[in-house]
């Protein structure tokens, strides 16, 4: 069995102590088998042997995803071209990020995993979105993985509706007169707070979980999430509003429920390190830039420096706090 089979076969079991080791064991296979990261290690002048720890381990700008074909290639025998690539979001005059994806079903089946060990099985859910932004870019890893839900959900109703709002409150009506199925609607920032100021008051709004994936796309003035959220909840109940945290360049997703902190599984790892400092990296710092190891990213590089600020919680929880300076604004997380 190869190292890449190795480590997808422990992929789903593994747990929070059992994920750095996992976690070292990549990080010397794509040093080795990614090109750019490994070109970027060697820039540094790093001695890998000397890469004992993850906090030592030296994350790649998330930049590089624009720049250059992030990919692991154990050798020329195992090259592989892209079955899929996602895109960041973007205007026209912003390069946008890419992810070559070996293995579509891999991603699918993994967000799968992890939304269901929040939420449980997607049958018992339907699952409605507002993502018109992302429909028409295209190349969506959030699109594709809300159209796997749904699949995978059994429902009878369509995923999405781009603009037409009079088609949405008719499948909420209907989702809800399903019993036992609970309604789940994702949405991008700006589309959420159109569709409530335009329908407040109307009870096909309540009784939802509302999972807001961040997001104004230049549509309106960006929001600090209490006020956003206060703003949803004026048109979908006061109940808590759901949030996403993800990328184009990961493959994982963190989720929250209600309360602004995040959780990650243990395929998804959070350190923070100094804003100043990029290799001043820790497990337990309280605040600072973001760093993410996501043990999907198998094909890609797991090791990310996302401009992301964030604060994180003993109780391993995370509240993203906004965006480096300068930094490009992106969709899928909730900036500040």
């Amino acid at each position: 069995m190869s190292f890449r089979e190795e480590h997808l076969h422990a992929l789903p079991h593994l747990t929070a102590a059992t994920a750095p080791v996992a976690a070292m064991a990549l990080f010397r296979h794509q040093a080795r088998h990614c090109a750019p990261y490994a070109a970027y290690l060697a820039a540094l002048g790093r001695d890998l042997a000397a890469v004992e720890t993850v906090e030592q381990i030296p994350f790649l700008p998330i930049e590089f995803f624009k720049t250059h074909d992030v990919r692991t290639v154990p050798g020329p025998a195992a090259d592989w071209q892209p079955a899929e690539t996602f895109l960041s979001s973007g205007t026209t005059l912003q390069q946008r990020s890419q992810h070559h994806v070996r293995e579509p079903a891999l991603y699918r089946q993994h967000a799968q995993r992890i939304f269901e060990h929040y939420y449980g099985a997607l049958t018992g859910w339907t699952v409605l979105a507002l993502l018109p932004s992302y429909l028409e870019q295209g190349g969506s890893s959030l699109v594709a993985m809300v159209e796997h839900f749904a699949q995978a959900s059994g429902q009878s109703q369509p995923a999405f509706f781009l603009h037409d709002h009079a088609a949405l409150l008719s499948a909420l009506v209907e989702a809800k007169q399903q019993s036992g199925r609970k309604v789940l609607l994702i949405g991008v920032s700006y589309a959420l707070l159109d569709f409530v100021e335009a329908h407040a008051g109307r009870p096909e709004l309540l009784d939802l979980t509302v999972l807001e994936t961040g997001g104004m796309k230049g549509r309106r003035r960006e929001m600090i999430r209490e006020e956003l959220h206060a703003a949803l909840q004026r048109g979908f109940g006061p109940a808590g509003i759901h949030s996403e945290y993800g990328m184009t360049e990961l493959l994982g997703q963190a989720y929250s429920f209600g309360d602004g902190r995040f959780w990650a599984p243990p395929q998804l790892q959070i350190m923070l390190r100094d804003p100043s400092d990029p290799f001043s990296v820790s497990a337990t710092r309280a605040s600072g830039a973001l760093n993410v190891i996501d043990l999907a990213n198998i094909d890609s590089c797991a090791f990310v420096e996302t401009k992301d600020l964030a604060r994180l919680h003993p109780d391993g929880s995370f509240e993203v706090l906004g965006r480096l300076d300068n930094s490009d604004i992106r969709g899928c997380n909730q900036l500040v």
